[in-house]
């Protein structure tokens, strides 16, 4: 999973991506323009830290996520407006997260408006997805190319004009499928970072921030960028008494982290044994059949059973075998929906 993180000059964007990643980017536009910064998270998982304790295993795999601080444009511009380099490169994310700030700098002016940042974002996504769309209505007019196809762009088009992002559109998934390379920037999952002073860490969000994420069906994470890269840069013992001192129970990142999942609608099924216990992260709503796939593209093409154990009844019974005797593990086919918490193992053909 990778997540561009975004933000207009003056965000704290790149602070931000140090404080997810333990990371130490340059900050500053002069430092990070024309810069992508990459860091790898592992997501915490208590349920595969349990499975490591009972199996012992050779290895342990955490779920990752992988952050992208998304290169500023190389225009030279300091003006608000994002770039065709910077949108090319929000359209590789699986996902978006905008930092948006709510916090005071005398360098960047007072009165820091971060509503108008998440409209003014909003309407750049509808503007370049709306130029995608004029210039394949263009093109298949020109070729008379597949009528269904001019249809349902027809209804894109509509929507956009109508200065409503993609992910508010509902449409056949049959019809989507027609338009996946063309990776369409409002339709992304946007996930909005709020970042304030060290004194509001511990606060609710902004009570008009909160509303506009509640009506336009964002997630939200409140955080101070600053406090949290001092956070990922302590040593883990240091961490617990100064996150407590904030008001705060964890760090942001572990906020993040859920918040990033549930926009994505993602779950984790298990596996677990002596050579490795693993947590595999899933859409919500995925088959046996298809899960296997994240394991080994032959498990897929062979799958034969999926062989599923509750994680609480492995831990209580603390074997396989156990679990089989008890009447705990149950068979299930290739259309059973994968549950999140499932320890699987699956059984198929070579």
């Amino acid at each position: 999973m990778k997540i561009g993180l975004v933000g207009f000059p003056g965000s704290g964007k790149t602070t931000v991506f140090n404080a997810l990643t333990g990371l130490s980017a340059e900050t500053g536009l002069s430092a990070t323009r024309g810069k992508t910064n990459l860091g790898t998270v592992k997501v915490p998982d208590t349920r595969v830290e349990a499975l490591t304790d009972l199996f012992k295993p050779k290895k342990k795999v955490l779920a990752e996520i992988v952050f992208s601080d998304v290169a500023a444009g190389l225009s030279g511009s300091s003006s608000r407006g994002l770039d065709r380099s910077v949108l090319n490169a929000m359209r590789e994310m699986d996902a978006l997260c905008q930092v948006v700030r709510a916090f005071g700098d005398a360098a960047q002016g007072e009165g820091a408006d971060p509503t108008q940042e998440i409209v003014d974002l909003e309407a750049e996504a509808i503007l370049a997805d709306l130029e995608l769309v004029e210039k394949r209505l263009e093109r298949i007019k020109k070729e008379k190319g597949n009528p269904r196809e001019a249809a349902a762009l027809g209804v894109i088009e509509a929507h956009l004009d109508a200065t409503r992002p993609l992910r508010s559109l509902s449409m056949p998934d049959e019809d989507w499928s027609l338009f996946v390379s063309l990776r369409f920037l409002s339709l992304k999952p946007l996930l909005l970072v709020l970042n304030v002073e060290e004194g509001q860490v511990a606060a609710p969000p902004l009570p008009a921030i909160a509303a506009l994420a509640k009506e336009r069906g964002l997630g939200l994470v409140v955080l101070s960028a600053k406090v949290e890269q001092d956070i990922a840069q302590m040593a883990p013992a240091d961490q617990k008494d100064f996150i407590g001192s904030l008001g705060l129970a964890e760090p942001a990142r572990d906020r993040f982290i859920r918040g990033a999942f549930a926009l994505l609608d993602l779950i984790s099924f298990l596996t677990a044994g002596e050579d490795e216990c693993r947590a595999w992260p899933i859409k919500r709503g995925t088959v046996a059949q298809k899960a296997a796939s994240k394991v080994h593209s032959d498990i897929e093409r062979g799958f034969i059973r999926a062989e599923v154990i509750h994680l609480a009844d492995l831990l209580a019974l603390k074997s396989e075998a156990r679990c089989r005797e008890a009447g705990k593990l149950r068979l299930e086919g290739k259309e059973y929906v994968v549950q999140d918490g499932d320890v699987i193992n699956f059984r198929f053909n070579v």
